[in-house]
């Protein structure tokens, strides 16, 4: 289940995760907080779900369909992130992945100022993963982050707010996409090539959401993370231009399209 915002670009939110999902093979069902008019160049409106539609299709979900795993994205407000961890704490919080949106990738604010204590009280203890980039780790710990050891100590910050895993994004530190990952004890670093691609539109969403359909396939959280970051990577090598802005990455690029049969059938 994907629990965030829609992005009427399909670069982003809901569209990645559902994207992610069937790419992964998963089945996902979505729980839409917010609406946003945008596209690769800039956030034009949001307009928030009243919080008693979001716990309803939450609790619709749940009852009839459940899920294995959970992550959730774009929470725009306390009053939304208080709705969702109440209803994921009444349900029995399954593998929850948080992915703390704060901004998108054109700048745009996503996140309300009184949202962020929220996310750290009432969410992060109920998440078993959270996967902030550099800036939402800064804001998370409190601490600037210009190195290793920087990241490093917020993760051990952040950890201390209830995850159980912590994965500060490198992505923002240029050439040396390191992320770093702290399971409450020790730390581990996964490297991968640099990717020189304006494609980067809504791999926030996506890289959480891989995570959250290899944790849904069975995967231990360590695979699942770094699993997620190879798809993410196979995603971005082979994304392609959309739009005047960020284009998305290629959410399908390990997926091999084939004709239905009824289309071969009839050129033969």
């Amino acid at each position: 289940m994907t629990i965030a915002g829609s992005d009427s670009g399909a670069g982003a939110g809901i569209q990645a995760d559902l994207k992610t999902f069937a790419a992964l093979g998963v089945y996902g069902t979505s729980v839409l907080t917010a609406i946003t008019a945008q596209n690769t160049v800039a956030v034009l409106a949001i307009a928030e779900v009243p919080e008693e539609v979001v716990a309803l299709q939450i609790d619709g979900v749940m009852e009839d369909i459940g899920a294995t795993a959970i992550k959730t994205g774009m929470l725009s407000g306390a009053s939304i992130i208080e709705t969702v961890a109440d209803r994921l704490e009444a349900w029995g919080v399954p593998s929850l992945v948080v992915d703390p949106v704060m901004v998108a990738k054109s700048g745009d604010a996503l996140m309300q100022a009184n949202a962020v204590r929220a996310l750290a009280i009432k969410l992060l203890p109920l998440a078993l993963i959270v996967t902030p980039n550099i800036p939402e780790a800064e804001v998370l710990s409190k601490r600037e982050i210009r190195s290793d050891a920087d990241a490093r100590e917020a993760a051990r910050i952040i950890a201390s707010l209830g995850p159980r895993f912590v994965v500060v994004k490198g992505g923002h530190r240029g050439a040396e996409p390191v992320d770093v990952v702290f399971d409450g004890t020790g730390f581990e670093e996964l490297e991968t090539e640099w990717v020189d691609t304006e494609n980067t539109h809504g791999t926030g969403c996506t890289f959480s959401a891989a995570i959250t359909a290899y944790l849904a396939r069975g995967h231990a959280p360590l695979d699942a993370i770094a699993a997620a970051k190879d798809y993410l990577t196979g995603a971005l090598k082979q994304s392609y231009r959309i739009g005047e802005g960020h284009s998305p990455v290629n959410h399908f690029h390990n997926v091999r399209l084939t004709e239905p049969e009824s289309l071969v059938s009839r050129r033969s």
